[in-house]
């Protein structure tokens, strides 16, 4: 007998590097739990899951994120956008009666996908956080750009800001110079409107070329090269919509930094709790069910 995923269970945002468990009950978050139990860390799932069933109790589990990718327990397919909490419900992946994965989301013409994230966007919407028509944005490793049209994801962009940066801090000419820590102030600024204006790959060489002229400290070059990454990121996506509004779904790091850069853009940045997002999201699929 297939179970259903309301009333009481367990959700569980299960990305790459880390892990959390939401106990859920009655539509609210009793008990949570935070972790470094990424997919990446684990060899055996179905003993991971009798673990967190020993410590939560034995109930219905319904996962999202990576651990649906084929480097996790078991792939779940991609629904075509435009898509909706229905359709995410309706091709779950069932890894057993009780237990289950929701499927990822994909687009073509550019080819992007995404995974976990769709719970948040569309949880976002379900909790009344943001408005049916909006443009978010999902900054991290890889930022994820998307557009919600009738409170269903009509499309996104992925792109690889975050893994960009960290790749120049450990690798090639400009790591011994990005050393310091990111901070919000003149030289982030600085870069988020060169980041506007000039091509990215010439940017970033100027930054070796500015420490040799004197005209930059290192101190600064770390926030400076976040700037450019960041703005010109943040370029690209809004020279293509209309909305004036960017909803940011992030830690208070980084999404202050992303609202920094939208607000030079004369956009309005509005920061959105991603974790009431995505519980929102796990607990409106499960309720189709």
């Amino acid at each position: 007998m297939v179970v259903s995923f309301s009333g009481t269970f367990l959700a569980i945002d299960w990305g790459t590097t880390n892990r959390r468990v939401f106990l859920v009950e009655g539509g609210q978050v009793v008990r949570t739990e935070r972790d470094d139990r990424g997919v990446t860390s684990v060899s055996d799932f179905a003993a991971e899951a009798a673990g967190i069933r020993e410590r939560f109790g034995d109930l219905p589990m319904l996962m999202a994120g990576m651990v649906g990718s084929n480097i996790g327990w078991q792939a779940a397919p991609y629904v075509p956008a435009p898509a909706g909490v229905e359709d995410l419900a309706a091709n779950l992946l069932r890894i057993d009666e009780r237990t289950a994965i929701v499927p990822g989301v994909s687009v073509t013409g550019p080819a992007d996908v995404m995974r976990g994230e769709e719970v948040q966007l569309l949880g976002a919407v379900a909790a009344g956080l943001v408005p049916h028509d909006a443009l978010l944005a999902q900054p991290g490793t890889h930022c994820k750009w998307a557009l919600m049209e009738g409170g269903r994801i009509a499309g996104f962009t992925t792109a690889m800001t975050g893994e960009l940066f960290a790749m120049l801090r450990k690798y090639g000419l400009l790591s011994s110079q990005l050393t310091e820590e990111v901070t919000l102030g003149q030289a982030f600024l600085d870069g988020v409107e060169e980041g506007r204006k000039r091509d990215l790959a010439a940017s970033l060489f100027g930054i070796r070329a500015a420490k040799l002229l004197g005209e930059r400290e290192d101190a600064d070059a770390a926030s400076f090269a976040s700037g450019l990454l960041i703005g010109s990121d943040v370029a690209a996506r809004l020279e293509r919509v209309g909305h004036d509004t960017v909803h940011i779904l992030a830690d208070p790091v980084l999404g202050a930094l992303y609202a920094a850069a939208i607000e030079v853009h004369g956009r309005r940045a509005v920061r959105v709790d991603s974790h009431a997002a995505f519980v929102a999201g796990i607990i409106a699929i499960g309720s189709i069910m």
